[in-house]
């Protein structure tokens, strides 16, 4: 799996809202706390915004905040809106990609990559995040020497 820059600096602004405690927090707080180019970030800010993840308000007391609390926000909500589906090939979802003669199964172990992601990014929440404590099935993968070798 390969996440894009856009999705790394998404959820880790979003985690730095989530540990914000839904104050507002300036894009220039968030750039600074997690090193992410300022007009990147503002790029993501406005997709996660639109997105409905994300508040704003503009002013001296302005900034961005959540726009629900963090446990109800999963990282695959953030990725989607970001950088859209969660699983592609070649740009195309995986039950709309053919192949032909001895790949034709192939399909099928896209969509089941597909479905193990989901598994962990729609049960990770941005307060999972924040708290460095996750979902039991998720602890017992980061426990595992073998999840951690290349």
């Amino acid at each position: 799996m390969r996440l894009s820059a856009r999705v790394d600096y998404a959820l880790r602004a979003a985690a730095e809202l989530a540990a914000a405690s839904g104050g507002p927090v300036t894009a220039e707080q968030l750039a600074r706390s997690q090193v992410i180019p300022g007009k990147f970030l503002e790029n993501i800010l406005t997709q996660l915004r639109r997105s409905g993840l994300v508040r704003s308000q503009r002013g001296p007391v302005g900034g961005y905040w959540l726009a629900r609390p963090a446990a109800d926000i999963s990282l695959a909500d953030v990725i989607r809106a970001v950088d859209g589906p969660l699983a592609n090939v070649r740009g195309e979802r995986p039950e709309h990609v053919d192949y032909e003669g001895a790949a034709r199964s192939l399909q099928q172990v896209w969509i089941a990559l597909r479905a193990s992601e989901r598994s962990i990014l729609e049960s990770v929440t941005l307060e999972h995040v924040a708290t460095n404590s996750f979902p039991s099935a998720v602890d017992a993968l980061i426990e595992n020497p073998e999840t951690w070798a290349t």
